[in-house]
């Protein structure tokens, strides 16, 4: 069933699609664990619609330990084959090894001192960053993109580091119209 709210035209699809945008998308995210969840999440989603992973995240959570970065640090070849006979993820190689190898990056920066969420919100200055609503990509999530590489993490493309801005309010990407654009709030 519709309602009579406006919101971005991508969350218009589905009640699934819906409750994500109209709670959990463009939020402020400023815990470090929630932040390395969305970005390996967005991971997972290269190649595919975001909606399979909103599906699966329950069970992605499942298997991934509730993304403890510590618990999936430790994931070894039996883990991996394990992940890969689960139907209720992904079940691409390269993209739960990529996972892990996540978890041990996000964990040596704690080990540093160097918190995510801070390491992430140092790229906005501490604030949302104003979007178009029509970007896929841009200098910003280029040059994050760019660092995340350098540290060891993979699927994390410029359209990908975009993608995750948008979802954890690194950028407030509400489309002009949508009930949620800064200028309507």
């Amino acid at each position: 069933m519709m309602d009579d709210i406006i919101r971005c035209p991508w969350a218009e699809r589905d009640p699934l699609e819906r409750h994500y945008h109209d709670t959990e998308w463009g939020v402020p995210v400023r815990d470090a664990r929630a932040l390395w969840e969305c970005l390996m999440l967005e991971g997972f989603q290269a190649g595919l619609s975001w909606t399979v992973i909103l599906r699966k995240r329950e069970n992605f959570r499942r298997a991934f330990a509730e993304f403890d970065p510590e618990a999936v640090a430790s994931f070894g070849e039996e883990d991996i084959l394990c992940l890969l006979a689960d139907p209720g993820i992904v079940r691409s190689r390269a993209k739960i090894v990529a996972t892990i190898e996540g978890a041990r990056i996000f964990n040596a920066m704690q080990a540093r001192g160097e918190d995510f969420a801070e390491y992430c919100w140092s790229f906005t200055g501490g604030a949302p960053q104003p979007g178009d609503g029509r970007a896929t990509e841009t200098e910003l999530s280029r040059s994050i993109s760019k660092d995340l590489k350098r540290r060891g993490f993979k699927f994390v493309g410029p359209t990908i580091v975009y993608a995750w801005m948008q979802a954890t309010g690194l950028v407030d990407d509400h489309a002009p119209g949508c009930f949620l654009h800064r200028d309507r709030r």
